[in-house]
């Protein structure tokens, strides 16, 4: 029924040439192939992001006065405009929680090596944009808790030596948390952070398709040693439908998490109100702003807070540059970037969990 119009299109833009490179591409199949799959995974949840948010903006309204209200009109008056948000605040969740997962695991993987070190500059940098996805759009609904941890979050910025303060006023649009701050947030999760990251997916999907998928270095060495080893699959059809099969179940896990639980929307906020005890981040910033509380007050003459934030920013400096720190020649430096690897992925887990125990 389609082939007709198919052979229209294909007289006026030549499909088969642009279909040509993905059934020539291929995918090496071994016994970590299954890693491959949260990329997808998180780009996926990124377009699910973008399809809900799209729905939500027919309805909500970035005032102070009416943001909150407008949330709630969503949740109890529009037809499973609850389920809609509820599937946009968890697929917002699960987008963080796969990229970490992705990232960590290219690092064991080794997929950064050389000639890689751009997808891998280009995927951390998607990593901090979409973490600041979380930051500005857990302002927008206007509540109580969301009102105060971005009092908080602005004002650790505002920390930062020489730059801090003039990046808080740039984040809040005036020296305090106000309805401008709400305009302003909002601005930045539907238009700037959007365009930003689609502008790198671009970038990060283009390298993916030229330099193709990255080999684990024992499988790689495997395969020279006997290259009747070597496995491939083609990346179209047979890949493509695992790759669909795992978004299948990210869709079922999403559905499952918004129906079961869904997002609550709390209490208006109020700036002359006093904070909530125990006001904690969200679970993607909660180890860094546990390691901040561990650190004293004073450390020498510098103050703890300070000295905290830029560590933390030195450190995020250096993992966005990991791969330059690498030599081919010792092979000291490659353990040594794992066994790093392994240390970050313990601590954040378990800074998260104790940040979640702590009072």
């Amino acid at each position: 029924m389609f082939r007709p119009i198919l052979r229209w299109l294909d007289e006026r833009l030549d499909l088969d040439g642009i279909l040509a490179p993905f059934r020539h591409k291929t995918v090496p199949t071994h016994k970590l192939t299954y890693w491959y799959f949260f990329g997808g995974i998180t780009l996926f949840l990124f377009i699910i992001q973008v399809l809900t948010g799209i729905l939500l903006l027919l309805y909500y309204r970035p005032g102070a006065s009416e943001a909150f209200e407008s949330v709630q009109y969503i949740m109890t008056r529009v037809q499973f405009g609850w389920l809609i948000r509820s599937i946009h605040s968890w697929a917002a969740n699960l987008m963080i929680f796969t990229a970490f997962a992705h990232m960590f695991s290219v690092l064991f993987l080794k997929a950064y090596r050389k000639p890689r070190e751009l997808t891998w500059v280009t995927g951390m940098v998607l990593l901090f944009l979409v973490m600041g996805f979380g930051f500005s759009g857990y302002l927008l609904p206007w509540n109580k808790l969301a009102f105060f941890a971005t009092t908080v979050g602005t004002q650790m910025a505002g920390e930062i030596p020489i730059i801090g303060h003039p990046i808080m006023i740039f984040l809040r649009g005036g020296p305090q948390v106000t309805g401008a701050t709400l305009t302003r947030f909002f601005g930045f999760h539907v238009a700037v952070l959007p365009g930003l990251v689609v502008v790198l997916i671009s970038i990060h999907l283009f390298l993916v398709q030229r330099q193709g998928m990255s080999v684990p270095p024992k499988v790689e060495a495997k395969w020279a040693a006997n290259p009747a080893l070597c496995r491939e699959m083609k990346f179209f059809p047979n890949f493509l439908l695992r790759e669909l099969m795992a978004w299948y179940v990210a869709i079922g896990t999403l559905g499952a998490l918004a129906a079961l639980f869904p997002w609550n929307l709390g209490v208006k906020a109020d700036p002359f109100a006093s904070a909530p005890a125990g006001i904690k981040p969200e679970w993607y910033f909660l180890f860094m702003y546990q390691t901040l509380k561990l650190i004293p007050a004073k450390v020498w003459i510098v103050d703890g807070e300070v000295l905290g934030i830029v560590g933390c920013a030195l450190i995020a400096l250096f993992w966005l540059l990991l791969p330059f720190f690498e030599s081919d020649r010792l092979a000291r430096t490659k353990a040594w970037i794992t066994g790093l690897g392994i240390f970050a992925l313990a601590y954040v887990i378990g800074m998260t969990a104790y940040g979640y125990l702590a009072k």
